[in-house]
């Protein structure tokens, strides 16, 4: 366990990066369903580098002891230098728009809700790679999550960091963000346990 959290952090350092990396491109493309493929590349990034971010590891914590959430907090605070980093260095005034428009529908339950159906994509994405079955669901999950209109916690740091909106309002809706990805991200492991007759294998 010596340093583990130390890497841990680095780790999710560089992974808040590689999404702050696949906002600016969505941002920066007026194509809206090419950007939300090319998003992607954050993702694919951080998966073959085995890059620690929150949605890509919280669904695991049904498989974990307790003391697993304490990864997960380092997981979300590096995510968050990750990002920060790149929304110093790319203030976009498409976040600006973006973060605009979040903030004026925020509203408890819908943000929660697309909170948890990102939460179950970004499983299905990361689980799927994780299983050696080959990046497609990342490139396939990520604009579903994007095109849909499912809130996304670290990506949406980007935007508020990049637009330079740090309020409580938005403290708030990463939160309930945070909390929707979670429940989201354990869904499918969580009914796993329960809902098959054999053992389901890798295969």
């Amino acid at each position: 366990m010596e340093g583990h959290y130390s890497k841990c952090l680095l780790r999710s350092i560089l992974a808040g990066m590689c999404i702050g990396i696949g906002g600016c491109v969505y941002i920066g493309c007026e194509v809206k369903w090419v950007g939300a493929i090319l998003f992607a590349i954050g993702l694919f990034t951080i998966l073959t580098y085995k890059l620690d971010l929150y949605t890509g590891k919280v669904g695991y914590a049904v498989d974990n002891p307790p003391s697993y959430i304490v990864d997960l907090l380092v997981i979300i605070v590096g995510n968050f230098i990750g990002t920060l980093i790149l929304g110093i260095m790319m203030p976009l005034s498409g976040a600006e728009v973006l973060v605009e428009k979040k903030l004026e529908s925020f509203l408890f339950f819908p943000v929660l809700f697309k909170g948890m159906l990102c939460g179950i994509l970004m499983f299905i994405a990361a689980d799927t790679f994780k299983k050696g079955k080959g990046p497609l669901a990342t490139f396939i999950c990520v604009p579903v999550f994007i095109l849909a209109g499912f809130e996304h916690s670290i990506a949406d740091m980007f935007y508020f960091c990049s637009a330079g909106v740090y309020t409580l309002d938005s403290l708030a809706f990463i939160i309930v963000v945070i909390v929707g990805n979670a429940i989201g991200g354990i869904l499918i492991p969580f009914c796993a346990k329960y809902m098959y007759e054999e053992k389901p294998t890798a295969s």
